[in-house]
């Protein structure tokens, strides 16, 4: 048997993120150890659980069918010690020292956190504020790691697992530069088919998007001419060319060099959400930086 007692809690932990990992050399670096160092904790581990734990494999390390048993209640138990360590005192944003991570798009990052920057900067100016870039694909993993502490996505494909709040419920609009001469009104559904349109595509590469869909239940099609990864590259070719975008009104509404008009056709909007694990759900932290947000909004 393990004896308890005998085990160094910081080889539980190491032990949790290389049993996440896989891999001593990715582990080192979240941990902010030598790779060494983690080699030498692996062995040890090893010694007193009497078992390889992580074997090589072709693709990186596989756990042992002991590794696997211990991986969940690992990481039950330092979750549990996490929160009963944790300080109880309430939270002073004055006096704060920490990092946010923060997972967005640059529409997010345009709508959502620029709103708050500088009330956040003021109330909290020992803090840290990172940005990732949103991997839809890897939110759940992303949050379950502590990689990420909040995200933001669409209500659409947001993990069920995490804890969710609706900031807000977007419409889209139609927009291009300053005296279009076809954005002077609303066009009509057939003047609007006949523009050239840029659209964002976060994949990259793709040429449709809600409006097509909707366009083409009605046998209809749009002329769209230009498809890029971002919006900040969609707002500065619009404000210097003839092509428009249907795009979220939020990202438009202090856009001065840029016309702004309804759609000619009925466009569903989205709820868009922030989310987070229940790890931090009762942070005194993370609960004011989420209630600053919303009142942000």
């Amino acid at each position: 048997m393990v004896n308890f007692r005998r085990i160094d809690l910081n080889l539980l932990a190491t032990l949790d993120v290389l049993l996440t990992e896989l891999n001593v050399t990715r582990a080192a670096q979240r941990l902010n150890l030598s790779q060494p160092s983690v080699s030498v904790q692996l062995a040890r581990l090893r010694e007193i659980f009497a078992d390889p734990l992580l074997l090589p494999g072709p693709r990186g390390m596989q756990p042992t069918a002991r590794a696997d048993e211990l991986r969940e209640p690992l990481r039950r138990a330092l979750d549990a010690l996490e929160s009963a360590v944790s300080s109880g005192s309430a939270f002073d944003p004055a006096r704060a020292d920490l990092t946010w991570k923060i997972a967005a798009t640059d529409y997010t990052e345009s709508a959502v956190v620029l709103p708050a920057l500088n009330s956040l900067r003021a109330a909290a100016p020992g803090t840290r504020l990172a940005l990732f870039e949103l991997n839809p694909a890897q939110i759940l993993r992303q949050a379950e790691q502590g990689d990420v502490d909040l995200i933001f996505h669409t209500r659409e494909g947001s993990p069920p697992a995490l804890h969710q709040r609706l900031l807000f419920t977007e419409r889209y609009v139609l927009a291009g530069r300053l005296n279009h001469p076809a954005l002077k009104r609303r066009p009509t559904l057939a003047q609007f088919c006949k523009l050239e349109h840029v659209i964002v595509s976060p994949e990259g590469g793709g040429f449709s998007a809600i409006t097509d869909e909707v366009l083409a239940k009605s046998g209809l099609s749009r002329r769209v001419v230009l498809s890029v990864p971002h919006f900040l590259f969609m707002l500065e070719a619009l404000a210097t060319s003839d092509l428009v975008a249907v795009l979220p009104e939020r990202l438009v509404k202090k856009a001065g060099a840029l016309q702004v008009v309804d759609p000619p056709v009925p466009l569903p909007g989205f709820d868009m959400l922030m989310l987070w694990h229940e790890r931090l759900h009762r942070d005194p932290a993370h609960q004011w930086l989420r209630q600053h947000l919303i009142d942000c909004l």
